[in-house]
C-alpha cells in the first residue's frame, strides 16, 4: 500500500501541535485587516490570534480570500511527484469557494500524474468540525487504511459531524449580511445571543436566538444531548474567539452531561473569525443527524 498524504486547509481551525500529531498538511487561506494581508498558518506566524481579535473588538473589519487553483497545485504537486497519493479534506463548498480550487486541482494534476491518486472530498464541514473529520481520517490512515476506504470514510459520514455554535457579537453577523441592522441592534439591546449551526449542505445558518450569554453556552450543550452518538466513546471539539473561559464552560458541561471521553480546544482562526466575531464559541461532536 502505498503512502498518502491527507491535505486540508486553514479554516479546519487545526492547531500548530495538532498539525504535527496528526502529520497532515495545511493550506493558508487568508485574512485582510487594516489594509493588509495575511496567510493564516496553523502556527499564526503572520499575526497573533489574540491581535486579531483585540483588533476586532476595537471595530477594526476583516475580509477573507478562498484559495484559488494554482495554490492548491502549488502544494499537492510535490506529494504526487515524490511517489505519494494525496486526499484533499477541503472546507465546506457552502461557505467557500476554496474546495472548488481543490477539486478542479485534483482534476488537473489526476490526468498529469496518472499513475497517482489524488481525492479531494468537500467536507460540507467548517472550523473544528473540519478538523474533527479530519482528525478522525489521520486516525484511520494511521490504523492502515487505505486512500479509497478514508476517502469513502469521510463521504459517507461528513453529515454526522455536527456544529452548534453561540455568537456573542451581533454586529459581524450584521456586516456579513446575516442579520439586519435593526435585529442587531435590538439584539444588543436585549442581550439576545443568535444560535447558528452548520446544515446539510454545509452552510453556516441563523437557528435560534436565546438571552444572555450563560443560556446561549447552555442551548449548545442541549442540542448537542438531543443528537450525540455514544458519547462516552468521543473526544469532542471545541473552538473558540479568545473566550477560552466560556469553551471550558461548555467542555466541562459536556463532560458531566454526557460522560464524553476527552474535549479539545483550539481557537477560531481569522478566516472563521472574521464573520462571527470575538466570543464565540463552536462544539462539534459526532452525532446522530446534524
Amino acid at each position: 500500500m502505498s503512502e498518502f498524504v491527507i491535505v486540508t486547509d486553514s479554516a479546519a481551525d487545526l492547531s500548530a501541535a495538532m498539525v504535527e500529531e496528526l502529520d497532515v498538511e495545511v493550506l493558508p487561506l487568508s485574512f485582510t485587516i487594516e489594509n493588509q494581508t495575511y496567510e493564516d498558518h496553523p502556527d499564526r506566524r503572520a499575526m497573533p490570534i489574540e491581535t486579531f481579535y483585540r483588533l476586532l473588538r476595537e471595530g477594526k473589519m476583516a475580509t477573507t480570500s478562498a484559495v484559488n487553483v494554482s495554490q492548491y497545485t502549488e502544494l499537492v504537486e510535490p506529494f504526487l511527484q515524490s511517489g505519494r497519493d494525496v486526499l484533499i479534506l477541503g472546507f465546506s463548498s457552502g461557505l467557500s469557494t476554496t474546495y472548488n480550487s481543490a477539486a478542479m486541482a485534483a482534476a488537473e494534476l489526476g490526468e498529469k500524474y496518472p499513475q497517482r491518486k489524488i481525492c479531494a472530498v468537500d467536507t460540507l464541514c467548517a472550523s473544528l468540525g473540519q478538523g474533527l473529520l479530519v482528525w478522525y481520517a489521520a486516525k484511520m490512515r494511521q490504523a492502515g487504511r487505505s486512500i479509497e476506504e478514508v476517502r469513502d470514510w469521510a463521504e459517507a459520514e461528513k453529515l454526522h459531524f455536527c456544529h452548534w455554535v453561540a455568537v456573542d457579537d451581533l454586529a459581524h453577523l450584521k456586516r456579513g449580511g446575516r442579520i439586519s441592522a435593526t435585529t442587531a441592534f435590538v439584539g444588543g439591546m436585549l442581550s439576545i445571543k443568535p444560535i447558528i449551526h452548520v446544515d446539510n449542505e454545509g452552510h453556516l445558518i441563523n437557528v435560534g436566538k436565546v438571552r444572555g450569554r450563560t443560556a446561549s453556552l447552555k442551548h449548545i450543550v442541549e442540542e448537542m444531548g438531543k443528537r450525540v452518538a455514544n458519547p462516552q466513546n468521543q473526544i469532542i471539539f471545541i473552538s473558540h474567539s479568545d473566550c477560552l473561559e466560556d469553551a471550558r464552560i461548555v467542555g466541562e458541561e459536556a463532560k458531566k452531561r454526557f460522560g464524553v471521553k476527552d474535549v479539545v480546544y483550539s481557537h477560531i482562526g481569522p478566516v472563521i473569525g472574521a464573520h462571527t466575531g470575538p466570543g464565540t464559541v463552536a462544539l462539534f461532536f459526532v452525532g446522530t443527524e446534524r
